[in-house]
């Protein structure tokens, strides 16, 4: 079985010679080359990576267009994008532009390759911390649209729960 070619687009050094070397231990992984900016936007068509790494806040270029840009320059490759905890306007945006995939930087080793490993086989990942969250403020659009008349009985949340899901959903922050 081939390897899983993996790109690392992060800004910060430490962390991504840190990203590079755990990759680099898998028997099941390569890293092709990793950058600290735009130089893999260059260099990514002839390598066709399986996976990128990508890290969401890099000072200097905006990864929403990074996403775009290997949207159409690499489209079989999968874009995984490492963050804290992106915002869920970000998460819309780069599920709209193509991405496969999202890491939280406060992952596990374990889950850090196993995200790689499952969009390198062309399935989604979202963590859990994001899903529960995201799903709620989907749930709050809908009922304010008027899509939706009521709260679907599945979903369970206090008051208080449908309070705060509000206050996100009307941009507030925690």
């Amino acid at each position: 079985m081939p390897k899983i070619r993996v790109l690392v687009i992060e800004d910060n050094r430490l962390l991504r010679e840190g990203i590079v070397k755990m990759i680099s231990a898998e028997s099941d992984m390569e890293v092709q080359a990793s950058a600290g900016d735009t130089d893999a936007l260059e260099i990514a068509p002839q390598l066709a990576p399986h996976v990128v790494l990508l890290d969401l806040g890099l000072k200097y270029q905006d990864s929403l267009n990074i996403v775009e840009e290997f949207r159409r320059d690499i489209p079989n490759s999968q874009i995984v994008i490492m963050d804290l905890v992106p915002s869920h306007a970000d998460v819309v945006e780069l599920v709209k532009a193509g991405v496969s995939g999202f890491i939280l930087k406060d992952a596990t080793l374990y889950d850090f390759l196993d995200t790689i490993r499952t969009v390198a086989r062309g399935m989604k990942v979202l963590p859990a911390l994001m899903t529960d969250s995201l799903f709620s403020q989907i749930i709050e659009h809908a009922l304010k649209s008027g899509k939706v008349k009521k709260m679907p009985s599945s979903v369970k949340m206090t008051r208080r729960e449908q309070d705060v899901v509000a206050l996100i959903a009307d941009g507030k922050s925690n």
